[in-house]
């Protein structure tokens, strides 16, 4: 993997980045992190032993396969609870959105714990534990109460109703993956960034590329579930598919704890709620002091260490000046010496970095409405499509696969084409800035719900018989699932690189979990929408737009509906990301003699 593009493309530049490279790495001989990492004994990081390309790439084939396993159980979720579950499109969909939901609302869970109390190491193992255990009681359950007759779900064969011993084990399992999943995606992205001293010029922009091969692992360990295994299950072999999950879970959890010794990590910073609780009381408590002007008569600690374990110290921001009274010293505050009354300025800005990605994040939540129908809507309106090509059936859910090669294939044009281009016309080395290339995402995902609306509009135009699929061939939904996965490649790699860049050193998991979290209220804000949609359009005779027979409903409707949501949410997101501003850190002199790379 390549972590760096010269934007000149010259063999003198690329001779000259070796040589840098050699050189960098006899003086990282024996030398520690300068960024407050430590080994797994708490001891400074050696730059050479711990950390660097070799751990991270463990960890991101330790994602591909747990992305494997989920996307084994996911991508076909909606087909098996409609067809084995004898669930109707609108009500599978909806579960599909809850079960989705909930997987990234885990996140915050997971991030809580990672960055307060158990570090980023021991939440990951702990929730791919939980994980696996999901797996395996969805493989038996299935296996011993569901699939009944044998090779049932295919489509044409059907199961017996479940039972309620059946169902109850079913959701068990599907939210212990939930859990398992949820918890751990957030903390190893932060972990496998962890790997990257940032103080360091080319491991700072070897954790820049991180970010992009982080989502490139996600889609290519996707990549066999949405192709092969989606198949056996479509088929009716759903106990295969399962099972290949499970096994594909148990590897990447031994291939993580096989990594141990060279991992480098971050002591966990405290309860990141009491702190904020802090600052809000404080800055009520002193609501009548009023601030300096000179911000360094705000009280900070001494030394290069803020007074938060494990973090950088943050430089003050004039946003939010009724957070700055927290900061304020007077005489009572030295006496009481509590932190309740008083507050660094670090401490404070933290608050303020948190309140400031807010806006942002929230503005990202209809875009995950968009990607999330992917798994859901985008599924059944292909299974109301002609899937049979040359007399081969392609199931509906594999249609994906376009989406996860659009991704791959975008990310290697952004970073091997885009990058060096853009950044020989601006002054940004990354080429664009990650809040530009979230609204690049926002733009694209537009496109993607036009795109598939008119899709939708040429379907039912090819409908013979009414309750039998259209005649129009399922390779039609390409467009629109290579859309989506473009925008992916600009919006969630922008958001992972941009809250995880932003989120201050306490909070750094917290900041990966705004991602996942933005995926999560995308879902059920899809249930929502969907639940209004067919209230207000099912009365009397209509069906409503989105009826449990596609071909008397208007889904190309709906898709427009998101088209335009989607509009006037970037209108929006144009307001606060001009609003927005980088949060600074306190930071030593650097070498940046090789800030033009990226």
């Amino acid at each position: 993997m390549s972590s760096a593009v010269d934007s000149t493309n010259s063999p003198e530049a690329s001779l000259r980045i070796s040589m840098k490279q050699e050189d960098h790495n006899k003086m990282n001989s024996g030398r520690i992190t300068e960024d407050g990492s430590v080994d797994r004994k708490g001891n400074p990081a050696v730059k050479s032993t711990t950390g660097g390309w070799k751990s991270s790439t463990l960890l991101l084939v330790n994602f591909g396969l747990v992305t494997l396993a989920f996307f084994g159980v996911g991508v076909n979720l909606v087909l098996f609870l409609t067809r084995v579950m004898r669930q109707d499109n609108a009500e599978a969909a909806n579960n599909v959105s809850k079960w989705t939901g909930t997987v990234y609302i885990f996140s915050l869970i997971g991030a809580f714990m990672s960055d307060s109390y158990w570090g980023r190491y021991l939440t990951c193992a702990v929730f791919q534990g939980i994980y696996v255990l999901g797996l395996v009681i969805l493989s038996l359950t299935s296996w011993l109460l569901l699939l009944k007759p044998s090779g049932c779900g295919d489509g044409e064969l059907p199961c017996r109703p479940p039972s309620v011993l059946g169902s109850s084990l079913f959701y068990i399992s599907i939210y212990l993956i939930a859990f398992g999943n949820g918890g751990y995606q957030p903390s190893i992205a932060t972990f496998g960034s962890d790997q990257f001293d940032e103080t360091d010029p080319l491991e700072r922009h070897s954790k820049v590329a991180f970010f992009s091969y982080f989502y490139l692992a996600l889609n290519v360990g996707s990549l066999f579930s949405n192709s092969v295994l989606v198949y056996y299950e479509d088929t009716g072999g759903w106990m295969i598919g399962f099972w290949v999950s499970a096994g594909s879970a148990i590897a990447a959890l031994l291939l993580f704890l096989l990594g141990t010794p060279r991992y480098r990590h971050f002591n966990p910073s405290g309860n990141p709620l009491t702190r904020i609780a802090q600052v809000f009381v404080a800055s009520f408590r002193k609501w009548k002091v009023e601030v300096p002007g000179d911000s360094g008569m705000l009280h900070e600690v001494e030394g290069r260490d803020s007074a938060i374990a494990g973090s950088r110290k943050i430089l003050h921001s004039d946003d939010f000046k009724l957070l700055d009274k927290a900061a304020v010293v007077i005489t009572e505050d030295h006496q009481r010496d509590d932190p309740w009354r008083l507050c660094t300025v670090t401490q404070v800005e933290e608050v303020k970095c948190v309140l400031k990605m807010l806006p942002i994040w929230l503005s990202t939540i209809i875009y995950s409405v968009v990607f999330t129908q992917m798994a859901s809507i985008f599924v059944e309106q292909g299974a109301s499509m002609n899937t049979e090509i040359a007399g081969f059936r392609i199931p509906a859910a594999s249609m994906s696969v376009f989406d996860l090669l659009s991704v791959i294939f975008f990310i290697f044009v952004y970073r091997q084409v885009l990058i060096p281009v853009v950044s020989r016309v601006s002054s940004n080395p990354k080429g664009i800035s990650e809040l530009q290339r979230m609204g690049v995402g926002l733009v694209i995902g537009m496109l993607a719900m036009v795109v598939a609306g008119l899709v939708e509009v040429e379907r039912l135009k090819w409908v013979e018989v009414e309750h039998e699929p259209s005649s129009l061939t399922v390779l039609w939904q390409i467009p629109q699932y290579a859309l989506i996965g473009a925008s992916e490649v600009f919006m969630y790699v922008g958001q992972l690189e941009f809250f995880n860049g932003q989120a201050p050193d306490g909070i750094k998991s917290f900041g990966s979990s705004l991602c996942m979290a933005s995926i999560s209220l995308g879902n059920y804000v899809s249930i929502m929408l969907v639940n209004i949609v067919m209230s207000v359009t099912a009365k009397g005779d209509s069906p409503g737009w989105i009826p449990g027979n596609l071909n008397s409903g208007h889904l190309d409707r709906f898709y427009f509906l998101l088209a335009g949501l989607t509009l006037i949410d970037f209108i929006v997101y144009l307001v606060c990301a001009k609003w927005y501003k980088n949060i600074e850190l306190e930071r030593e002199e650097e070498d940046t003699d090789l800030s033009h790379q990226v």
